[in-house]
């Protein structure tokens, strides 16, 4: 790249950003990208500036529908546009995706990229309004997208075709690249604790992460007197609609049918200290969660949805169960927690596995590609 090209990042919370897309922003500017970030403002603005990037506030709630908040919000990221002219914005995640793309179709934006890291509450909810509002994202979308130069990434082979299906982009138009990837120096084999089986559930306390299938897996295993400890780590998000009320997450503590430890940022010590992980979510786009514990060594069970199984192959890094079925959970974890040696199998496949296809360096190498074919 002859001279520097400016990338901008539009996301709907720093945290996420800096968690999963970081090693992509780092690979951007070391390419010779100067590197922007937009965004609402947290804690993490100094992060951000400390690795050189440059920081625009961007007021927007998670998942608030409040029309002049959002049509707030869409006029903010509109007048960035036009003011920074990059050569490429970058949304990532659903609401940044639709205001995002909105935005840059107005200003006349020279590429859009735009990475849905998973559909979210409004298509996984069941009732009248979530489907009333996925008919209106779809729509919105399928406006959106009409870009002169557009790439939609998507993490998992199931999504793309609920997007294609309805019209809302091409086919030519979509890339799959499967997560954000996983460092497998810092995300590395380690033998099995001692002393008795643990399963562990890392992820923030939704219930469409299946927390409480992994609860009702708890009682049941305590009911037949098997023998393993079952563990949630991982913050309640009051900001998220399908957040599990720290009251919840707290009785179920004292009842002791689980231990819920809260937010953990050593995730590989917390995989170190396990036995089984356990993401029972009922749809993701490719959650990071489970390549770290396949990088770790460690069994997974899981569901049977998108995003999961795409990562999880069914009797040989993991055990897949059908999605909302507490009682299928329970007999898939009791069975790893009775048969070592299956469980060691799994663990060594997976770590197999994660080395082949999910290494970060592959991740930001196909994204980088995106970028040049753009541009």
């Amino acid at each position: 790249m002859s001279a520097p090209t400016t990338i901008l990042y539009f996301v709907n919370q720093l945290e996420f950003f800096l968690s999963h897309r970081l090693p992509l922003a780092q690979a951007a500017q070391k390419a010779g990208y100067r590197v922007h970030v937009a965004g609402p403002r947290s804690p993490s603005v100094a992060r951000l500036e400390a690795e050189g990037f440059v920081f625009h506030h961007i007021p927007m709630t998670r998942s608030g529908v409040h029309p002049v908040q959002e049509l707030a919000t869409c006029w903010q990221i509109y007048r960035l546009l036009r003011r920074l002219k990059p050569a490429i914005l970058h949304n990532v995640a659903l609401k940044a995706v639709c205001y995002g793309s909105l935005a840059a179709r107005l200003a006349g934006t020279r590429a859009v990229v735009n990475a849905l890291t998973g559909l979210g509450f409004v298509f996984i909810a069941r009732h009248r309004r979530a489907r009333v509002l996925r008919q209106l994202i779809m729509a919105g979308l399928r406006l959106a997208f009409r870009q002169r130069r557009h790439r939609l990434i998507m993490q998992n082979h199931d999504d793309p075709r609920l997007f294609i299906d309805a019209k809302v982009v091409p086919p030519d138009e979509v890339v799959v690249i499967r997560g954000s990837g996983v460092d497998l120096d810092q995300f590395r084999p380690s033998p099995e604790p001692p002393g008795e089986i643990r399963t562990v559930l890392v992820s923030r306390m939704l219930w469409d992460k299946g927390v409480g299938d992994f609860v009702e897996a708890a009682r049941e295993l305590k009911r037949r007197g098997v023998p393993v400890r079952c563990l949630l780590v991982g913050d309640h998000d009051p900001g998220n609609r399908a957040s599990v009320p720290i009251e919840q997450l707290t009785r179920w503590h004292e009842e002791g049918v689980v231990q819920w430890l809260g937010h953990s940022s050593e995730v590989a010590e917390v995989f170190a200290r396990a036995h089984i992980v356990c993401l029972p979510s009922y749809r993701e786009g490719l959650p990071k969660v489970l390549i770290e514990a396949a990088a770790c060594g460690r069994a997974i069970v899981t569901s049977d949805v998108p995003g999961c199984r795409e990562i999880v192959e069914h009797g040989r890094t993991g055990l897949v169960v059908p999605v909302r079925d507490g009682g299928a959970l329970a007999e898939a974890i009791e069975t790893l927690a009775r048969d070592d040696e299956l469980r060691r199998s799994m663990a060594g496949q997976g770590r197999e596995l994660a080395v082949r296809e999910f290494s970060v360096q592959k991740v930001l190498e196909e994204t980088l590609a995106v970028y040049g074919g753009l541009l």
